[in-house]
């Protein structure tokens, strides 16, 4: 049984095929057998006309530059197979693949993607792993959430990701304590609920009779500037997690190490695309840590 996402790792090792034989398992075999193929190649594109199909080759050796092919396997005749022209993708991107292979429709096994450069790859059984990412708002867009889109957007070595944003609203959350004055971290988060004053703790104002809306880190820096504590609301995403199952978020009490506990990973409030690069990839291990391009 293939497993799912399946892409080959180089779009090298896929080229392109026109015959004019019967795209069935039997034809192609009979086609390709003792043919000579570069030595990456490892599968083949092959089309008839409009029909399209997928194979698997085997060859004597890697080493020449040509070998005769020894093997074929077809892994999508041309029932469950599709081509896709798509000039925007980058077919080396695994969730750029699936994302074209989902938003082409219907429910083919493989998916043919012409993209960027007119590169061609494919993805068989496409099913992104879905990556649950909890952060709250504002600022917009979230930080985190973005920052995950990039890096999906260029990695060619991740499996296939859809990413599920679970956002917090600060307003919503500030509005579970009601009061006439709040105190924010600073003025990326500038929202309170209507009508009531706000301040900002990295500007220090005077000590008021606020509720702080913050996390940890925000009671311990209010502790410092003014020795004693406020009633708060916690605003933590990572105490803001519902439900199981692998999470990515991000927490300030973290300044430089990723953090995996259980099922959630926790990159630090600033951190740098490597740092969430690292924190995406933990995650990603957790949902299917046997996946690899082949």
């Amino acid at each position: 049984m293939t497993a799912r996402n399946l892409t080959p790792a180089r779009y090298r090792e896929v080229p392109v095929a026109e015959v004019d034989v019967p795209l069935t398992g039997e034809a192609l075999s009979r086609w390709f057998l003792g043919r000579e193929a570069y030595r990456r190649t490892r599968f083949i594109v092959v089309t008839r006309g409009r029909e399209v199909a997928l194979v698997r080759v085997g060859k004597t050796s890697t080493e020449p530059l040509f070998a005769p092919i020894t093997s074929v396997e077809l892994l999508a005749g041309p029932d469950q197979c599709r081509l896709v022209e798509a000039a925007e993708v980058d077919t080396a991107v695994p969730t750029q693949l699936v994302a074209a292979a989902r938003a082409s429709g219907g429910g083919a096994r493989a998916v043919v993607v012409r993209g960027r450069y007119g590169h061609v790859s494919f993805v068989l059984a496409p099913d992104p792993l879905p990556v649950r990412v909890v952060e709250t708002v504002p600022p917009e867009p979230p930080k985190l959430v973005h920052q995950v889109q990039r890096l999906l957007d260029v990695a060619d070595d991740l499996p296939p990701v859809h990413i599920e944003p679970e956002l917090v609203d600060l307003h919503d959350l500030a509005a579970t304590r009601t009061a006439n004055h709040y105190l924010l971290p600073c003025r990326s988060g500038h929202t309170a609920p209507p009508g009531a004053r706000v301040d900002y703790l990295d500007e220090r104002p005077p000590r008021a009779d606020w509720v702080l809306v913050g996390c940890a880190r925000s009671r311990e820096i209010h502790r410092w500037c003014y020795g004693d504590d406020a009633p708060y609301v916690d605003s933590c995403p990572r105490n803001l997690i519902v439900g199981d199952g692998p999470v990515l978020t991000k927490c300030c009490m973290f300044e430089e190490e990723i953090s995996v506990e259980g099922d959630v990973v926790t990159v630090p409030w600033g951190a740098s695309l490597a740092e969430v690069r690292s924190g995406l990839a933990a995650v990603v291990s957790l949902l299917e840590p046997s996946w690899a391009p082949e």
